[in-house]
């Protein structure tokens, strides 16, 4: 009962996005359906079991995640700041552009070094929002990978 079912995201803040972006995100919206745990403090202590919906969106800055039960009723609402997140979002796309074209012309040990240095800076994003999480949402570092991915997607400006 902890974990989402259900995940949107503010398609008025996407302002843009290709099919390699398009694909990040229907597989981070999959694996996330699929394995997670989310648990919103506040709202499990006053008895808000779930499944959950969550609904992010980015407002003035400011990662906005709306939590909402099984049917769809609001839960609660947190806000997180996203100024620490402006670097690893900005290397994030950079080694992503890197990786989309290593992938159609470079070697595959050139595709695989990009690849681990796209993952390493996925890795310090996630351990960054589990750190701004930390006693509002329990969660697992995977959660928080693919939560990153989509946090990327709400910040593309074509």
């Amino acid at each position: 009962m902890t974990r989402i079912t259900h995940i949107e995201l503010d398609e008025a803040t996407i302002l843009w996005r290709n099919a390699d972006i398009e694909q990040e995100r229907r597989i981070a919206i999959f694996d996330l359906k699929e394995e997670n745990v989310f648990r919103p403090l506040r709202a499990h202590a006053a008895g808000q079991e779930g499944p959950y919906h969550l609904r992010l969106s980015v407002n003035d800055g400011r990662l906005v995640l709306e939590i909402s039960n099984e049917q769809g009723l609001p839960i609660e609402t947190l806000v997180l700041g996203l100024g620490r997140f402006r670097r690893p979002i900005r290397e994030y796309f950079a080694i992503c552009d890197s990786y989309y074209q290593a992938i159609r012309k470079a070697t595959a040990t050139e595709i695989e070094t990009i690849d681990m240095a796209r993952r390493g800076i996925h890795n310090e994003a996630a351990e960054m929002l589990l750190e701004r999480l930390d006693g509002k949402v329990e969660t697992d570092f995977a959660t928080a990978r693919r939560l990153f991915t989509l946090i990327c997607v709400l910040h593309i400006r074509g």
